[in-house]
């Protein structure tokens, strides 16, 4: 059994419904794929402000007021591995990334482009694939 430590990741969307996303390698599966910033959640640290302090640290970006969207556990047979997943509606550019190894590149994605990605297998990590699929099901009940 692997007990990991909290992680807190965010879906920041504009008001033009396009979402924050990092583009980076990752060396498990050896492929390039687009992930929501995020990252663990340090001991006595709140989720909402870790979670908020990796949009700034490997975006560049300050997010607005930040809320939870959901909680899950990916790997529920073997792991214990909490995800928190936030929902912010704006962001403020701040300057370029201070955690400089996080992204090749930070892009604002159209939410519909971003389901395309997930369909792609461009988007991979189960965070961003449930963030995703969650924040195009809101849209569709008018909730976003």
């Amino acid at each position: 059994m692997i007990r990991a430590p909290r992680s807190a990741m965010v879906a920041v969307l504009d008001d033009r419904q396009r979402l924050l996303l990092m583009r980076r390698h990752r060396f498990v599966f050896d492929r390039w794929v687009w992930e929501l910033p995020g990252g663990y959640v340090d001991d006595e640290e709140e989720p909402a402000v870790c979670a908020a302090r990796e949009v700034e640290e490997e975006t560049g970006w300050r997010p607005g007021d930040v809320e939870p969207l959901l909680t899950f556990q990916p790997w529920v047979g073997s792991a214990d591995a909490e995800n928190l997943l936030f929902l912010s509606r704006s962001a403020k550019h701040i300057g370029a990334p201070t955690d400089v190894n996080e992204a090749e590149q930070v892009a604002w994605i159209p939410l519909v482009e971003a389901r395309e990605l997930v369909y792609s297998g461009e988007i991979a990590g189960a965070g961003t694939v449930i963030a995703v699929l969650e924040l195009i099901a809101r849209e569709a009940r008018g909730e976003l």
